[in-house]
């Protein structure tokens, strides 16, 4: 009988909050756990708190992805943090570009900290974060993007769930990956945060100064994104569901499907979820 022994312990340590408040940019909190990073920087708005705060959980209780999905990961196996922007000066019709705006930043910020995969780092739209080769696609990281209402004011809470250090076993679904998985054997959480912010804070403040001009986003986006060009399967939540061929991203962030009663366009930001017909990501 073959006994099975434990591999080595998988190493997490904290974030380095001395080496966060050295970057500047973000006003970088820490807490040792939450239960949803993005309720709590909400109510932080609420309360008066101005733009520019980055509150990262080690530990998320009762995260959730988009179209309300729970979202738990293990003590320090994640990167789990959400940021709060104040789009003055963008016209609310602009704004569904921001959440395709955060997947653009996330999937950079990786690109620039993890050399060393061996799979391609992508977008699936609108913007789920991919590890992508021919083995198909896997999620490494999820975007939920909330517009919040307060004293006149309106802000955007943007968080992120970016996969680390997680073995097979803790990861929720067998299409989901982390960094580890993909060949980054200790992943750096603090350098990845740091990352995500500046690319988060340089794209943010090109869009806005362009007082949200869908091409300062776009072109960069249609570079990342993975689902252009294939056929997909579009659940529209309590309308059934689409299948066809996405062909674009148009001016107003929407998903561009020809499909065989036609061309439809499906609704912007993180309200609708597509999924590749074949790949499964």
């Amino acid at each position: 009988m073959t006994v099975s022994r434990p591999g080595p312990p998988v190493r997490r340590p904290p974030l380095d909050r001395a080496a966060l408040v050295a970057a500047g940019g973000w006003r970088f909190e820490v807490v040792e756990q939450s239960a949803s990073t993005n309720a709590d920087v909400a109510a932080r708005f609420r309360a008066g708190e101005p733009a520019g705060l980055a509150l990262a959980a080690e530990h998320q209780t009762a995260g959730r992805g988009r179209l309300d999905r729970s979202w738990v990961t293990p003590a320090r196996s994640s990167l789990t943090v959400s940021f709060l922007l104040v789009p003055d000066g963008v016209p609310v019709g602009r704004w569904p570009w921001l959440p395709l705006l955060a997947g653009v930043a996330v999937a950079s910020a990786v690109r620039r900290c993890a050399s060393g995969l061996a799979a391609d780092v992508a977008l699936k739209w609108p913007n789920d974060v991919l590890c992508s080769d021919r083995w198909g696609d896997r999620k490494l990281a999820g975007v939920l993007l909330e517009r919040v209402e307060a004293g006149g004011r309106a802000a955007a809470v943007v968080g992120i769930g970016l996969n680390a250090s997680q073995v097979a076993r803790e990861l929720p679904v067998g299409t989901a990956t982390s960094l580890a998985l993909e060949g980054i054997g200790e992943p750096d959480r603090t350098g990845l945060l740091v990352a995500v912010g500046d690319e988060l804070a340089t794209r943010v403040g090109a869009w806005a100064a362009a007082d949200g001009e869908p091409e300062t986003v776009r072109s960069s986006y249609l570079q990342l994104c993975r689902t252009l060009g294939r056929r997909v399967r579009v659940e529209l939540p309590g309308q059934g569901a689409l299948e066809g061929r996405a062909v674009d991203v148009d001016a107003d962030g929407r998903l561009v499907l020809e499909t065989a009663g036609g061309e439809r366009r499906i609704g912007a930001g993180d309200v609708v979820h597509v999924r590749p017909g074949r790949s499964g990501a």
